[in-house]
């Protein structure tokens, strides 16, 4: 009796072992437990070993050397391509072609908006209206919250009174509260409003497949030839349904106002997503992004319950269509706002916040483990490259930064002085300073750049102001840091930890200055 007892009582705690971490509950758990698991060895190892530790931080250092001049010779091709392109009028290509009717496509373009002011919102709708490009051809969808309806109404009919005859429709959603199975956020947001706008696009009997859809955040100010641009490459993509297209993405429309701490980290996104954009086989949707509405409907738009919507987008795509799915680069900017809100710690605290949903994209690795066996045609090594890529790309976010500027010192403080006596722990400081000072090269490279893409200079605004937007990037080992490794570290912790500590969708403050 007793022995049958002890049995049920140990089966009765493998289930809910079981049932506490199910397969979902350990992917979830997988990349904070990659990071924490290297802190932990990277510690304990300095005290028993520490010139094993040594060693493998010149290593890493190097590797990363190596990266950091890989990442600047994609830059550098993506920044050609950005300035070839940008000399050509996108308009007139799309007359020059032949038998591809390019003025029968339509755009739909989705601006979901929370709390934000009229202000903020004209710019983005004014950029629309000077485009080089019919914009009767454009469907805009002005999607707000319940939450914030008194706001959203007198700013959707201010808009509405201002730019309505421009456009073939202003479609004004109003995304009800506490809908089922939905967290609240964009993705809920433009969920509602996309079977909104697939009812009016019924009405109004526009083929599907002469619909090309474009997410934007609501502050994206697109440059002239953006829709011309998208439109010639839509149309003259041998599969149009089965791609994503992804422009650059610049945070100028108040980068003059900044300070030099959100200006920096600002443009590091933008120089991320420049080199992903020269090795487009491992490149995801990100922010303002356009695709095809009919595989946008096919996989039931973009999903409620998450809150990076703007890469899983991209994800659903490529599951849906069984690998045959791929994001094109766009050499034309869309220009965003960075987070300065004219207080300088208030922004610093949401630049943190910022940085912490964006490294919330580590859900997608649960999401790809999950989902991969249910589709058994999608080629293997599709699969593990872009389950690598995103693996890789978080811990190497959370990692890398704190392994290079301080974890790397500290076995050469616990060193005893038989192992300081060792070449290569008495080689190792200059080893390390010569590899920092080689990585400098880039870091010069990204000052220069960043200072070639800056919008014209205000007039209130000083000559100084130059020098300042190159002297700045002397803060990126610590903007690497406290706006890359901290919200990285935080947003995949609070992922393993799940129930409360989960992240929802933090609205980004915009103002306009």
């Amino acid at each position: 009796m007793i022995k049958n007892r002890a049995v049920a009582a140990l089966l009765k705690a493998w289930t809910l072992l079981r049932q506490a971490f199910n397969r979902q509950k350990i992917y979830e758990i997988l990349p904070a437990f990659l990071v924490w698991l290297t802190f932990v060895l990277a510690i304990v190892v300095s005290f028993a070993r520490p010139l094993w530790v040594i060693v493998f931080i010149i290593i890493f250092d190097l590797l990363w050397l190596i990266r950091v001049y890989y990442l600047v010779v994609h830059l550098l091709a993506s920044w050609i391509r950005f300035k070839h392109d940008a000399k050509i009028s996108w308009l007139d290509e799309l007359k020059t072609l032949p038998d591809k009717n390019w003025e029968d496509y339509c755009h739909l373009i989705f601006l979901p908006t929370y709390k934000e002011p009229y202000e903020v919102i004209d710019k983005t709708f004014d950029a629309l209206a000077k485009v080089n490009y019919p914009t009767p051809k454009f469907l805009l969808v002005l999607a707000g919250e319940t939450r914030d309806r008194n706001n959203f109404l007198d700013v959707a009919e201010r808009l509405n009174q201002k730019y309505g005859h421009k456009f073939l429709k202003i479609l004004v959603t109003l995304h009800p509260q506490n809908l089922a199975d939905e967290i609240p956020g964009k993705g809920s947001n433009i969920n509602y409003a996309g079977h909104q706008a697939q009812k009016l696009i019924d009405e109004l009997k526009i083929p599907y497949e002469k619909i090309i859809v474009s997410s934007f955040d609501i502050d994206t100010c697109v440059y002239p030839d953006y829709f011309a641009y998208l439109t010639y490459k839509y149309i003259t993509h041998p599969q149009p349904e089965h791609a994503s297209f992804q422009p650059l993405a610049f945070y100028h429309n108040n980068i003059w106002e900044s300070d030099p701490v959100t200006r920096v980290v600002a443009n590091s996104t933008t120089f991320w997503l420049m080199t992903d954009l020269a090795r487009n086989e491992r490149l995801f949707t990100f922010s303002s992004h356009s695709m095809s509405f009919n595989a946008l409907v096919k996989v039931g738009f973009w999903e409620k319950n998450i809150v990076t919507d703007d890469s899983r987008i991209f994800l659903q795509c490529l599951l849906h269509y069984n690998g045959d799915y791929k994001v094109e680069p766009l050499y034309i900017p869309v220009s965003m706002n960075t987070v300065y809100m004219g207080h300088f710690w208030q922004s610093l605290k949401n630049q943190y916040k910022q940085m912490r949903r964006w490294a919330w994209g580590a859900e997608h690795i649960p999401y790809m483990l999950l989902n991969y066996p249910k589709h058994p045609r999608m080629p293997f090594k599709k699969k593990w490259y872009y389950l690598f890529n995103q693996l890789e790309g978080v811990y190497s976010w959370a990692t890398a930064p704190l392994l290079i500027f301080i974890l790397g010192r500290l076995p050469l403080m616990l060193a005893d002085k038989s192992e300081q006596s060792t070449m290569v722990a008495q080689n190792a400081p200059f080893i390390l300073e010569y590899l920092m000072n080689f990585a400098m090269i880039g870091l010069i490279l990204s000052a220069i750049f960043s200072t070639l893409i800056l919008p014209q200079k205000p007039k209130n605004k000083s000559w100084l102001y130059y020098p300042i937007m190159v002297l700045q990037w002397l803060l990126f080992p610590v903007t690497m840091i406290a706006f890359g490794s901290l919200p990285a570290i935080d947003a995949q912790t609070r992922l393993m930890i799940g129930g409360k500590a989960r992240l929802g969708f933090w609205v980004t403050e915009k103002k306009s200055l």
